[in-house]
């Protein structure tokens, strides 16, 4: 069983993430995980502090000469801003000086959309400090880094991901517009808002500059694609087992995320039973579907066909004109507290969201397969795969209809 944990603040010394389960000779270089914390930067529309905070990655345990032990691997990930926070977060009990008691004032006007209030009221306290350094979206660095372990065992098995922008507010890529491939990650990268198709993107960064120039924010919508999964992974016998259950709870965890969907999620539901569903061909290679509508995933088990799912981004909610909030020291009407905020964070959000989704899958890929080592999970992957019976055999490329026609 493979579980992952984080720790740590956002202006803390630093976020810790522990992956437990991971097996054996899956290979780990802290430069790919340093590699994937900068993709996490990525995007048009980003703050300053994307420029000045760094990342300093350390591997702490479970990984030896670049390949995993099978014990926990551990991972710190230091933040260079702490010298300017000791006071401020100090695990002691500590006096403010007056150099930091600017920066250590109270938080009690909470920020609209944020958990500040609801934080406060569950965990008792008067200002909204100690609720938004846990809150803040810098936890997802963790994220990403464990994202990147879970990724590596991944492609040991021939399973490959990426994330790209489908949306950012009303500019949307245009429908049949083709997908990314793996092999189109550095392209996406180098895109200002990680956006596989260029006439969109550049409507994209003209709505970015229009809501920055409006004093306001901006939302999206992400997708990740998963290519050369096996069928099988998940279940239908129970709710807590369907895959894309873990996956949906998996991306509505990260923060601003308010909708999920697997693949063509809501547009099904405005289509017929008769063009809603991916029928189901005889070909020379195997069972074939005539199209990829469910997304790779049916009855709560990947199909091994490509798997899509995406994630929708709410406007940053730290607005830079400041929503209206009430100051529960006075009582009063108030302008909340403004931290330092995007304008648009819709790429990032589709690495972490690719994060989440490689950290499902591998949990989902030891649960079916297990293995102490990375061999032992891919000799039973194989074994699995060669014993599913000739007739059933399918295969993960659409069968073109047209073709069928004639």
């Amino acid at each position: 069983m493979l579980r992952v944990l984080t720790a740590g603040e956002s202006h803390g010394p630093e976020l810790i993430a522990v992956m437990e389960g991971l097996p054996s000779g899956v290979p780990i270089l802290a430069e790919d995980i340093q590699a994937d914390l900068q993709r996490r930067k990525l995007g048009y529309g980003r703050g300053s502090r994307m420029k000045f905070e760094q990342d300093e990655l350390t591997i702490s345990g479970g990984v030896r000469h670049g390949l995993s032990l099978g014990s926990p691997v551990a991972l710190r990930i230091g933040n260079t801003e702490w010298p300017k926070w000791t006071e401020v977060m100090s695990a002691a009990p500590s006096e403010l000086t007056e150099k930091s008691r600017g920066r250590g004032a109270a938080l009690t006007r909470p920020r609209p959309g944020h958990a500040d209030l609801v934080g406060m009221q569950k965990y008792d306290f008067d200002e909204a400090r100690p609720i938004l350094e846990r809150a803040s979206a810098r936890e997802t660095a963790a994220r990403v880094a464990l994202g990147a372990v879970a990724r590596s065992f991944l492609g040991e098995l021939g399973i490959r991901l990426v994330s790209h922008t489908l949306s950012i507010g009303p500019v949307r890529v245009p429908e049949g517009a083709p997908l990314p491939t793996p092999d189109d990650v550095d392209a996406l990268d180098a895109d200002p808002l990680r956006c596989f198709h260029a006439e969109t993107s550049a409507l994209m960064v003209a709505e970015v500059d229009e809501t920055k120039k409006d004093g306001d924010t901006v939302g999206g919508i992400v997708e990740v694609l998963v290519y050369g999964l096996p069928p099988g992974l998940g279940s239908h016998v129970h709710y807590d087992r369907r895959l894309d259950g873990k996956l949906a709870q998996a991306l509505m965890s990260i923060q601003a995320i308010k909708g999920v969907e697997v693949g063509d999620g809501f547009e099904t539901t405005r289509r017929r039973g008769s063009v809603a569903h991916d029928e189901l061909f005889a070909t020379e290679n195997g069972i074939a579907r005539g199209t990829d509508r469910a997304g790779g995933i049916e009855g709560g088990m990947s199909t091994g066909t490509v798997l899509r799912v995406r994630a929708g981004m709410k406007p940053i909610a730290t607005v830079p004109h400041s929503l209206r909030t009430v100051d529960v020291a006075t009582g009063e009407t108030a302008g909340a507290h403004h931290q330092r905020s995007d304008v648009c964070a819709v790429p990032a959000a589709g690495v972490v969201a690719e994060a989440m989704v490689a950290v499902t899958l591998a949990e989902a890929v030891l649960e079916k397969f297990g293995g102490d080592s990375v061999k032992e999970t891919r000799r039973n992957l194989e074994s699995y795969l060669a014993a599913i019976d000739e007739s059933l055999r399918t295969t993960a490329e659409p069968v073109d209809l047209h073709d069928l026609a004639h």
